[in-house]
């Protein structure tokens, strides 16, 4: 009699990768606890068997014989699966050439995301020279895309795409919020232009303080909340999943974690659906490890602009903008953290906060609720309470 069969997490994963929904357990299987969570987590349904097979279809020789003929035909090519191709931009601009400006040019240069990459930055040549810097790149890496720059905002017209970085950063000891007023005024001249230059463009606001600045874009400019997007739980995810990869000792691509809320201090890391090799965080790490790895996400910023004195991150936000524009573009798919304008989503009305949402050509597809703990949900209220205090709602 043959030895019962343990179906472990390894058979679950990997009927998973085959594409299966159905994982058929015969009566004398065994199947693990960590199995039966795999299955649970990845979608994949645990059915006793033994199934009932299909019966394979009979045909008719002469239709067997005439195929046979037809494939050994010259003529005769296989039919190619079709592959998911990535839309390639006409036009993305950048309004602010700075740090975070300049690196999503580079990044999207490199990356051949479109056909003609505008920057645009008050500061006298700026714009223009790290344009002409990344044009100069294209005789090595080959790059197709053509980057043009300049002061005036006339340079957005027809952009599919607008990143808006331009306003002043924070210094020691500020807070996100204490760049309001400020850098309301530039998001505001930003969308006049964007408005009358690109109206059908899709907006990605990186400006801090950013939720605050992606709900003055939305008034400014008009346009609907599909179209005006804020760059936020990207980088804080990104943020908190290398905080939980060191703690854990394990490669950032074995964690999956993300982050809800404002971009600031009321930011709320969601350690119930973070993961670490498939696995809830308190198989690795001890409470207090977890909890010093959300501080880790919330004050990832301000380490930054402590380190560097005048300034802020630049690298990592840039990736995060172009993790945006790679969702919208079809160039990955399922949800990705984004500041949004929520409409009754989670509880929430009339606020802008960063939530799952699934994007594409047309810019918001639609918000994703997870189911989230009361501390969790109690978190994303606070944060949309605080946001809507200091725009006076």
């Amino acid at each position: 009699m043959a030895a019962p069969r343990v179906i472990g997490s390894e058979a679950v994963e990997d009927a998973r990768r085959r594409g299966r929904i159905v994982f058929e357990v015969l009566p004398d299987d065994i199947v693990t606890a960590l199995a039966r969570e795999t299955a649970e987590r990845v979608g994949i349904k645990l059915v006793d068997g033994p199934l009932e097979k299909p019966q394979s279809t009979r045909t008719d020789a002469a239709i067997s014989m005439q195929r046979v003929l037809y494939r050994r035909s010259p003529k005769w090519v296989a039919p190619v699966r079709s592959k998911r191709k990535a839309r390639r931009l006409g036009k993305l601009a950048m309004i602010g050439a700075g740090g975070v400006g300049g690196n999503v040019a580079h990044l999207a240069a490199m990356q051949d995301i479109a056909d003609e990459i505008a920057l645009i930055d008050i500061a006298p040549g700026m714009a223009a020279a790290t344009a002409l810097d990344l044009n100069h790149t294209s005789g090595i890496t080959g790059a197709r895309a053509r980057c043009v720059g300049g002061e005036s905002l006339d340079l957005v017209s027809g952009a599919e795409v607008v990143v808006v970085t331009a306003g002043r950063a924070r210094r020691p000891g500020m807070s996100r919020a204490d760049l309001i007023d400020v850098n309301a005024r530039v998001i505001r001249q930003a969308a006049e232009a964007i408005r009358s230059a690109a109206p059908d463009s899709i907006v990605i606001v990186v400006t801090n303080p950013l939720d605050e600045m992606t709900v003055e874009m939305l008034r400014a400019t008009g346009f609907p909340r599909e179209r005006v997007l804020g760059m936020a739980g990207t980088l804080d995810s990104s943020r908190f999943r290398n905080a939980l990869a060191m703690a854990a000792g394990v490669a950032p691509a074995d964690v999956e974690a993300f982050t809800l809320g404002s971009h600031g201090d009321e930011m709320a890391p969601i350690p119930s659906g973070a993961k670490i090799k498939g696995r809830a965080l308190d198989v690795f790490l001890s409470p207090d490890q977890i909890e010093a790895c959300v501080q880790d996400a919330v004050t990832g910023g301000g380490q930054v602009v402590a380190l560097k004195k005048s300034g802020s991150a630049t690298i990592a936000p840039a990736h995060a903008s172009i993790e945006l524009i790679d969702h919208i573009r079809g160039a990955r798919t399922g949800p990705v953290p984004v500041s949004v304008m929520l409409q009754g989503e989670y509880g929430i009305d009339g606020v802008v906060l960063g939530v799952p949402a699934h994007l594409g050509s047309s810019g918001l597809v639609e918000v994703e609720e997870l189911r989230l703990t009361d501390q969790e949900q109690a978190a994303l209220q606070k944060a949309a309470d605080a946001i809507r205090s200091r725009l006076g709602l």
